[in-house]
């Protein structure tokens, strides 16, 4: 997932970029306000992770600026200023959320998952059915068809193949997958993930469906049509 992190205190750059690439995010930065405006408005960046107090242009303009073309791309705001007026003033701003430092990875990741699932919109869905290829799912009858013909899934198959629907074109590491298919306190050295893709791999490609959960060596998985590109390799 490409995130624009626009910060200008290079040991704070360091931890979050650091942090956020382990739990699968590929993280793009710039050092200040004008900048980080060019690049959010020059590219497709699924968030941006915006500081407030930042040289040449403030986090608050910045953002106003981002909402004026942007309306949909989630914002988050990072900011030592913590009191009620300031936290306002962001969200006001237009931005989507808002986080004071110092503060936990963990948590950081945990609210751009949220922002991101909520923002998902580049799923082809009509009446509630997901497809990709010849793959069709619906959401309400808890169906699922490969070239027309049903798949015989189980529950858990079952949410593990939506997720991949509503997340595809994005490269899902496995702490994303257990923490949303399986729950949030699931035993983080265990291979389900791994496992339960392969059960689905089988059961999708069984009558000769082409492959469409690829790995991403190092990050996790990607659902997307045809072969990966050499850059996600």
């Amino acid at each position: 997932m490409g995130i624009l992190l626009v910060e200008d205190e290079p040991n704070v750059v360091s931890v979050i970029k650091r942090g956020l690439t382990e739990y699968g995010f590929e993280i793009s930065v710039a050092g200040n306000g004008a900048t980080g405006l060019q690049m959010a408005l020059d590219n497709d960046f699924d968030l941006v992770i915006l500081d407030v107090m930042l040289p040449v242009m403030d986090g608050i303009q910045v953002c106003k600026l981002i909402r004026q073309q942007k309306k949909a791309m989630p914002i988050i705001m990072l900011t030592a200023l913590d009191s009620t007026e300031n936290i306002v003033s962001g969200l006001d701003s237009g931005a989507d959320d808002y986080l004071v430092k110092p503060f936990k990875i963990a948590e950081l990741a945990a609210r751009l998952r949220t922002l991101l699932r909520r923002n998902s919109t580049d799923v082809q869905v009509k009446n509630n059915v997901y497809t990709i290829s010849d793959l069709e799912l619906n959401a309400e009858s808890k169906i699922a068809y490969r070239n027309k013909e049903p798949l015989k899934l189980t529950a858990t198959e079952f949410r593990l193949l939506e997720y991949f629907v509503k997340n595809q074109k994005k490269v899902l590491s496995r702490i994303q997958i257990l923490e949303s298919v399986w729950d949030i306190d699931f035993n983080m050295g265990t291979n389900v993930v791994d496992v339960y893709i392969n059960y689905l791999r089988k059961k999708l490609e069984k009558n000769g469906g082409s492959k469409i959960i690829h790995t991403v060596f190092g990050m996790g998985y990607i659902m997307k049509e045809g072969e990966l590109d050499e850059d996600t390799k």
